[in-house]
């Protein structure tokens, strides 16, 4: 029994030990959280929880059910809440919150509550603490399926702690001589049949008085132990000044869960200040794995606020039984399995990058999430394509073929490859029930006429060219794995990507059925054929065939002109089927550069196109020019939705100087370092190190370069050369090197064969 005592000692003493390596000082929560409907910085909430926890915490400024749950521009706390929120645009789900009370007992989110200034708070990735105006405290730490709080009151008037059961149904119980409630909340848009967040929690001390509360008509009932229904709470009365903790966990599998993942996580733990320590030490070590050294301490707090995010998403959406072994409620079948599953991820957004950063650090974790893929897909039927937390059938393209195909090209193989080509050939022919990323809309025609026209299908022109990349992973995976069948099948779709390109107008533009152009086009006109942006964007989203693009673009002087171009024209919008604008054009005029719009997915892999034209230094140029410029740690710290990590990612990756412009494939392109020297200790044992001699703002142009000792010329990297340990050496400078990296074998992967 004291074991647990013994393991926070080691943990506090640790802590202590490497406090000169403290990593979690330089992470700011609060980046990007001065976000709106109409103008996102980032639309994130200051996230307090575990690398890929179950749940996270959050404080929250707006009313329950508003998807922006804390914004900076606020001024007042409404409650701590249980969030698992991976974009605001989704909303939330399983939510709970606890907010204090000091003086007249007040119980909704509205009447409860309390001013607050930024300069009283602390928002950091273990923990959380504000004073409040009226001299208040609070503070939350957390595990990975629980949470530690402390509400500190003043003595000057009575003070409670309001339990808030959100908008849905909850059912609780009180009770008082254990000093807890336990029961379960169901909220949230996407969730299945049968989903409930069973919670119990526990305070340090007894309650003077309790009850419980309904929002509707405010009714408060003394002494009423339980309760059920939609949009109820209870509260719980202390002595005056009292210092209150409390401690909680939660299950989706049943209560007797909760409290076993309560007693396994959070009992070890005697003061906050031991949780707290835990914590940040869970969340050094993982900041850790990639250090950096060099750079200025703002770029150090850009990088490790944006390396804290890439590390959220997904979440761990399974429990640990009383023999130590994973099993879940399945939030696509509703029933229980054995195994892991993950959760609240938009492959859309994140297979780009947040993906192929996580099979860099995580190839562990990325073998039990492609398994989990495939047990999903067996669970409803379908791969998920944004899971929240299961099927939502939001945004496009059938990307879980991305994450497989990009697993097993990196050597995580823990899945079966057959299996996956025959769930994607029944997601490639098939229309699910959840949505337009559910199955494939328009497969018929995409497969008859090689294209979707304009019609009965939404954002035609974009789910033709995302159809085509991932038809190309499905051929990849098939010929890494010597399946001839599969590569026939999807071997002429994924070039589908020229049935699209207008060589009289040099863009991709939507087509109508009788094989004609949809008229009146406009490269600066957003929507129609289009998902989120323009032609302008979209005409370079052929990850798989940037060769066949150039080839399309009348070759590589007129590719790389028009590429100049895209990042130096004008900033001018049309609404087009928007007839409004929308927050993506605004974010991309603020950018000021060009038609290139890097707060929205599409063409983030766009600086890194130089490399495919024997002009690396134009890329090296542009990715610190755009990590210089619309990123920092601050509020506004993003130049939009920071995706499920993938904003963040690209960020991270890209300032160790690499980015994967076709997951799928085993290459990193190489682009250009922010900082002197970084070094990723890897899970096998072994390190990758990046240093950048003479690094600078202004020194960002690579003039030779050497891996492992020798000279090294190529614009990409493989994804062996990094997990096999090394060093990649770098001489930067301020002038480009045109010299360098120009030779057709210098050049990443691309489908079509090379030529000039």
């Amino acid at each position: 029994m004291k074991k647990p005592f013994v393991l926070i000692a080691a943990l506090t003493t640790c802590f202590t030990v490497a406090h000169a390596q403290d990593y979690v000082k330089y992470v700011n929560t609060l980046q990007g959280t001065y976000s709106n409907y109409g103008l996102s910085y980032g639309s994130t909430y200051p996230t307090i929880g575990l690398p890929f926890a179950e749940h996270f915490y959050s404080p929250q400024t707006n009313k329950n059910g508003e998807g922006w749950k804390y914004q900076y521009q606020a001024g007042e706390i409404r409650g701590f809440e249980q969030v698992h929120q991976c974009s605001p645009w989704m909303g939330d789900y399983a939510v709970f919150s606890l907010m204090p009370v000091q003086g007249e007992l007040k119980v909704t989110d509205d009447d409860r509550a309390a001013a607050f200034k930024h300069e009283n708070e602390i928002a950091k990735p273990s923990y959380y603490k504000v004073k409040f105006d009226n001299g208040m405290a609070a503070g939350v730490t957390v595990t990975e399926r629980g949470a530690h709080m402390r509400f500190s009151f003043t003595g000057k008037a009575d003070n409670y702690v309001i339990f808030d059961g959100y908008r849905g149904d909850c059912e609780l119980q009180i009770i008082p001589e254990e000093h807890k409630i336990i029961g379960f909340v169901t909220n949230g848009t996407f969730i299945p049949k049968g989903f409930k967040n069973y919670f119990v929690i526990q305070f340090n001390q007894p309650f003077t008085a309790y009850g419980t509360w309904q929002k509707k008509d405010k009714l408060i009932t003394k002494d009423e132990k339980t309760k059920s229904g939609k949009a109820i709470g209870a509260y719980f009365q202390f002595k005056k000044g009292a210092m209150v903790e409390c401690k909680m966990a939660s299950s989706y599998i049943n209560a007797e869960q909760a409290q076993l993942n309560f007693d396994t996580e959070l009992k070890p733990f005697k003061t906050f200040e031991q949780t707290q320590a835990a914590a940040t030490k869970i969340w050094n070590d993982m900041l850790g794995r990639v250090a950096v050294e060099g750079g200025t301490e703002d770029e150090k707090a850009t990088f490790y606020s944006c390396l804290f995010r890439a590390n959220l998403f997904s979440r761990k959406f399974y429990d640990l039984g009383k023999d130590g072994k994973p099993y879940y409620f399945s939030p696509y079948d509703s029933k229980i399995h054995n195994g892991y599953m993950y959760t609240d991820n938009g492959f859309w957004d994140t297979f780009r990058a947040q993906f192929p950063l996580s099979n860099i650090l995580h190839p562990e974790m990325q073998g039990r999430y492609m398994q989990s893929l495939l047990d999903a897909q067996q669970q409803c039927g379908f791969f998920p394509a944004w899971s929240n937390p299961g099927m939502s059938g939001v945004m496009l393209g059938n990307h879980a073929i991305s994450l497989l195909a990009d697993a097993w090209a990196k050597g995580i193989r823990t899945f079966d490859p057959k299996q996956a080509l025959a769930a994607y050939l029944h997601e490639a022919t098939n229309k699910g029930f959840w949505g337009g990323s559910n199955g494939r809309e328009g497969w018929k025609d995409y497969f008859e006429l090689g294209y979707i026209p304009k019609g009965e299908v939404f954002e035609y022109g974009a789910k033709t060219l995302e159809y085509a990349y991932d038809d190309f992973c499905a051929y990849n995976l098939a010929k890494m794995t010597g399946n001839t069948l599969y590569q026939q099948i999807f071997a002429r779709q994924m070039y589908n990507y020229k049935n699209l390109y207008d060589p009289e107008v040099g863009f991709m533009r939507g087509k109508l059925r009788d094989g004609n152009w949809l008229p009146d086009f406009d490269p600066i006109e957003w929507g129609g054929p289009f998902t989120e942006g323009n032609s302008w964007q979209y005409s370079w989203s052929v990850f798989q065939d940037v060769n066949g693009l150039i080839k399309l673009m009348g070759g590589e002087d007129k590719f790389a002109a028009k590429l100049d171009t895209f990042f130096t024209t004008n900033s001018n919008v049309k609404v087009g089927t928007y007839k409004q604008q929308i927050h993506e054009m605004t974010e991309m005029q603020l950018a000021k550069m060009g038609q290139y719009a890097h707060g929205n997915e599409p063409d983030m892999h766009v600086p890194y196109l130089y490399n495919y034209v024997g002009q690396p230094w134009k890329t090296q140029y542009r990715v610190r020019q755009i990590m210089d410029k619309l990123y920092n740690a601050g509020p506004k710290g993003y130049p939009g939705d920071e995706d499920q990590g993938q904003m963040s990612s690209w960020y991270v990756i890209s300032a160790l100087g690499l980015y994967s412009v076709c997951p799928g494939t085993d290459q990193y392109v190489i682009g250009s370092p922010v900082f002197g020297k970084a070094t990723v200790s890897l899970e096998n044992g072994k390190k990758f190190t990046v240093i950048a001699n003479n690094n600078s703002k202004t020194n960002v142009y690579i003039q030779s370069a050497t891996l492992n000792g020798r000279t090294y010329s190529a614009n990409y990297i493989t994804y062996a050369d990094l997990m096999n340990g090394g060093t990649l050496i770098l001489q930067m400078g301020a002038q480009p090197n045109k010299s360098r990296g120009t030779d057709m074998g210098d050049r990443p992967f691309s489908l079509s064969a090379l030529t000039k």
